[in-house]
């Protein structure tokens, strides 16, 4: 890292953990954190997990838009990106593992797949994750109306 260079950095701020609340420190954003009533909890709010999914949803969606344009492959791409919270026997705590569904609007599955590929190793998020949890990107065909 002695050669990089810091383009951003944000702040979040939480209290309550899974029951609580998040906040920009500005203000800009805050976001009520609930456990999801499927773990048992009352489900009011937003949980880190659906945090996550937009957040890598987004980051992946921008890295794949750079790889098409480098490319120069045009049309609209889409992502979409599913969070899963299993159990880690390992520690009896829990883990996540993500899937990564990519669309590229009058692309066939081979070069949605190259660029996917390409962007996976572009992607901020996905340099973070590689090698910590499972990730999976598969193609499928773009729809405009999700």
């Amino acid at each position: 890292m002695a050669d990089s260079k810091l383009m951003y950095q944000t702040t979040a701020i939480n209290t309550g953990g899974r029951n609580g609340e998040s906040h920009l420190p500005d203000n800009s954003f805050s976001v009520r954190v609930s456990t999801p009533k499927d773990m048992g909890g009352p489900g009011q709010g937003s949980n880190p997990e659906q945090l996550f999914a937009l957040g890598y949803s987004a980051c992946f969606n921008s890295a794949l838009e750079h790889m098409m344009k480098e490319e120069k492959v045009t049309g609209k791409s889409q992502v979409t990106a599913t969070v899963e919270l299993h159990s880690d026997p390992t520690d009896n705590g829990f883990k996540l593992a993500v899937k990564l569904e990519v669309g590229i609007e009058g692309q066939d599955d081979a070069t949605t797949q190259e660029l996917a590929e390409k962007a996976h190793a572009f992607c901020p998020y996905s340099k973070a994750t590689s090698g910590n949890i499972d990730v999976t990107v598969t193609t499928v065909a773009y729809e405009a109306d999700k």
